[in-house]
């Protein structure tokens, strides 16, 4: 376990990190969208794929205002075809101030490549990104999280520095690697707009709600230990008008409060870098046998 004396910059007691995914341009034939009735085979989809588009007309600079409004800076994880498609617009997130991460060539599994195939889907989304907007990225998200065992090994020769795919912790921690440390800063499932709004019964107001609750918990536990809450939007979901209203108020919450980081997630996990004596480095098996994703090539490691 960590020094639990260890905090976040300037004595804070909670993290809030959001992640904004850009995908619209970069789903593939026949990805699901509102419509329950699948279309007929080799017929092109054409108002799912305009449900995929309002991301980038209408959500992704609604939410970019947003954010401005409270000051807030977040991750996004860009699909490279979506960046190829919309240069202008991943080019503003970036002057805007937020992280480009990579979230691969286009919107579907990786895991299953070979080897040099997961490595070229992973560079060829990175370098999309590099060419838009100059940055070049240094955290993952993989479709629905879903990475090979020897995914973050081709991370970290790529030059990454973390990924996102775990929902297991409600804090950062560090994976050691045959190249070195190498960072987790965990996800979130039922935090996530994704998974969230279909769901029977939801609505913006109960979604409002809940980040509330997951706020005022974590921001209870925060004077104990390090914690932080991750909130997932997606450019085609919450970028809708009702949905930013209600993370208006929600920012506008969180905001009234005090010794709150609202972080980005390369800064999150810098953070846990720097400060290694108060980060948790999970002891696990290989995932063979463990069945979790960290550490085939290690094995156990930790403390």
């Amino acid at each position: 376990m960590p020094d639990m004396t260890s905090t976040w910059p300037d004595g804070a007691r909670l993290a809030v990190s959001f992640s904004l995914m850009f995908e619209a341009g970069g789903q593939p034939a026949g990805a699901g969208g509102v419509i329950p009735d699948p279309i007929q085979h080799g017929v092109p989809d054409l108002p799912t794929n305009a449900f995929f588009d309002y991301g980038v007309y209408e959500g992704i600079p609604r939410l970019l205002d947003l954010f401005d409004k409270h000051r807030i800076k977040m991750s996004s994880f860009m699909i490279g075809r979506a960046v190829d498609k919309a240069p202008d617009l991943a080019r503003e997130i970036v002057r805007r101030g937020h992280e480009a991460a990579a979230h691969g060539r286009s919107w579907e599994n990786s895991y299953a490549l070979e080897a040099d195939a997961e490595r070229r889907f992973i560079a060829d989304g990175m370098e999309s990104i590099v060419k838009a907007t100059g940055q070049r990225p240094i955290g993952w998200n993989a479709y629905w999280m879903r990475n090979s065992p020897r995914t973050l090994d081709i991370l970290q020769s790529l030059g990454f520095l973390y990924h996102i795919d775990e929902p297991s912790r409600d804090e950062p921690f560090i994976v050691p690697l045959k190249g070195g440390d190498f960072v987790t800063v965990p996800y979130t499932f039922h935090l996530n707009d994704i998974v969230s709004y279909p769901f029977a019964g939801w609505s913006a107001a109960a979604y409002e709600q809940a980040l509330r609750d997951e706020f005022d918990q974590l921001y209870e536990e925060g004077a104990r230990r390090r914690r932080m809450m991750v909130i997932s939007l997606h450019d085609r979901i919450s970028g809708h008008a009702n949905r930013v209203r209600a993370l208006d108020r929600f920012m506008a919450y969180a905001r009234s409060k005090p010794d709150v980081w609202f972080a980005r997630k390369d800064q999150i996990a810098r953070w846990a870098l720097a400060n290694r004596a108060g980060t948790l480095i999970p002891r696990r098996d290989p995932p063979t046998v463990s069945e979790l994703p960290l550490l085939q090539q290690l094995g156990a490691v930790g403390r």
